[in-house]
Parts: structure tokens; C-alpha cells; sequence
């Protein structure tokens, strides 16, 4: 199966995933953060954006100092609403452009069925139907009009993620391959 670090690696980019840098400092010891994270993802809830900011400055600003070619990023789950994308252009401007917005569209009970079955092995707190079913009322209420948004702009590349994982991927590649 592929990940979006294998295709964020072919084409020179840093793969960045929102959820799991909160994820990741829900479950560091001494996280300020920690318990905050840990409700909001629970209830399916979006996280505060000065929280995801500052995760999602942090590691940009960490692969840079580490090696100053690696200046392109992929960043996955990032905005999530309108809160999101402002913090986003507030902190960001002059210092990074979104280049394209890449909507993998997909029928909500495909989405939940994938879901609850990465769930029986991910043990992520939020892989079980009452939680997911909060994040499609949040996905609808917030983060479908910031895709719209992008969309209206001309950024969005769109993939029927419905299919199999392969025709996914060739989809994908064929957008990466045009977008670079």
C-alpha cells in the first residue's frame, strides 16, 4: 500500500500530517497541549489553530534547519476550517504558498468503513463510529467550505478516493507529475 510519505518523497516534499503532530504531542510527556488535544479529537472536534500552527511552524522550521533545500511540503489535513486557513495566511504570508489543494472525495460511509477497520490496529481514540460520525458533521460544517474556497480559486485537484488504493494512486501521480 502506498503513503503519502513515499509519494511526498518522489516529488521532493516533506510530508507533514496535522493529526499526527497533535497526536504526537498529546502523547508527550509534559504537553501543555496534551489533554486539550486529546477532547477536541475525541469529540471530533477541530483543534485550536494556535496549537496546529505552531506544530505544523515547527516542524517546517526544523526540516529547514536541517537541510535547507527540503522547502517543500505536503501537508495533510491542514485547514480544517475557517479559523484554520486564517491562522494559516496570518502566520504564513510571504513565508509559504499552497500551490494546489488535493480533495480526496469519497462517500461518507466509505470513509467511515475504511476508518473503523484502520481502527481495530491503529489505536487511535478517534476510529470508532459515534467519533467519526462527528467528524463528517464537522468536515460538512467547517472544512467543505474552505475546500470550496480553494476550489473557487483554482487550487483544487480532486481524486474519486471511492476507488481502489492503485487507481487512487495512479491519480494522484498524474497530478504530482503535472503540478511537480
Amino acid at each position: 500500500m502506498w503513503k503519502k510519505s513515499h509519494l511526498a518523497e518522489k516529488y521532493g516534499y516533506t510530508h507533514l500530517s496535522a493529526g499526527d503532530l497533535l497526536r504526537d504531542e498529546r502523547k508527550r510527556p509534559g504537553s501543555q497541549y496534551g489533554e486539550l488535544i486529546e477532547n477536541y479529537i475525541k469529540e471530533g472536534e477541530i483543534v485550536p489553530v494556535e496549537i496546529t500552527i505552531s506544530l505544523l511552524k515547527r516542524a517546517m522550521d526544523q526540516t529547514m534547519a536541517a537541510n535547507s533545500q527540503k522547502n517543500k511540503f505536503l501537508i495533510d489535513g491542514f485547514p480544517r476550517n475557517e479559523d484554520n486557513l486564517q491562522g494559516w495566511n496570518k502566520t504564513m504570508d510571504g513565508k509559504a504558498d499552497v500551490s494546489f489543494v488535493l480533495f480526496f472525495d469519497c462517500d461518507n460511509e466509505i470513509c467511515i468503513g475504511r476508518c473503523l477497520e484502520r481502527g481495530k490496529s491503529s489505536g487511535r481514540s478517534d476510529d470508532n463510529r459515534e467519533s467519526l460520525e462527528k467528524r463528517i458533521h464537522t468536515y460538512l460544517q467547517s472544512t467543505r467550505p474552505i475546500i470550496d474556497l480553494y476550489e473557487r480559486m483554482g487550487k483544487v485537484r480532486k481524486v474519486d478516493a471511492s476507488k481502489s488504493v492503485d487507481e487512487v494512486f495512479e491519480k494522484v501521480v498524474q497530478i504530482f507529475d503535472k503540478e511537480g
